[in-house]
């Protein structure tokens, strides 16, 4: 595995993102415990690497250590999706305001481009399919390209962090209203009005809950 920037990844820098992958799109199940020895054979890394993984994924959430007992995946449930959501709203909002009022040629071209993948990928899956890693890469990619020129990488990595969690919960597709969606958030950020993206956003975001929820209670 390489990094973004085409770099081998250490063996400890992979296991995370591995590990990280399967407790995002649900390999690793919710609340499941995490067992040391399998993971190990599983991973191809040391027990001592992997706890220093569960520890960096317990930071961000997406583990719980339970002292004693070890590790678990952070469990899922209703009250932490709506949560997220109105996190990811107060956030991106904020960031998209920022990213619109300093936006140039530069951020412009890299929204365009981001956009141009992910409608290329909304297409691919309305035609053959869904492929959930492909199609969340692309859709963060445009996510984060909205909100690059916001100044503050803190808010960046935050926002990625809480998009990572959120994405636990919105593994079903929901086909074109969110491609029409992501179409007027483009619309938006050439025009830079970020009075109509922020109400879009919302709309999508709790589409996407709403979406969420009738999928579990179909489950």
């Amino acid at each position: 595995m390489t990094s973004l920037e085409g770099r081998p990844l250490s063996a400890g820098d992979s296991g995370y993102q591995r590990i990280r992958s399967d407790i995002i799109f649900g390999v690793l199940t919710p609340s499941g415990r995490l067992k040391l020895d399998a993971m190990k054979e599983d991973y191809g890394v040391s027990i001592s690497t992997l706890r220093e993984i569960l520890n960096r994924l317990t930071s961000e959430g997406f583990v719980v250590a339970e002292g004693q007992r070890g590790f678990e995946v952070a469990p899922i449930s209703i009250q932490n999706l709506r949560e997220l959501a109105g996190l990811r709203i107060l956030l991106e909002q904020h960031a998209m305001a920022e990213s619109f009022r300093a936006g140039d040629v530069e951020w412009e071209g890299r929204v365009v481009s981001a956009h141009h993948k992910l409608a290329a990928t909304e297409r691919t899956v309305l035609k053959e399919g869904d492929d959930p890693e492909l199609r969340k890469r692309y859709d963060g990619e445009f996510h984060q390209a909205l909100i690059s020129n916001c100044g503050s990488r803190e808010l960046m990595q935050t926002h990625a962090i809480v998009f990572d969690k959120y994405f636990r919960y919105a593994l079903r597709y929901r086909g074109a209203e969110t491609i029409n969606q992501h179409k007027a958030l483009l619309e938006c950020a050439l025009k830079r009005d970020i009075k109509s993206a922020k109400t879009v956003l919302t709309d999508h975001i709790n589409g996407c809950v709403a979406h969420a929820l009738a999928s579990w209670n179909e489950d």
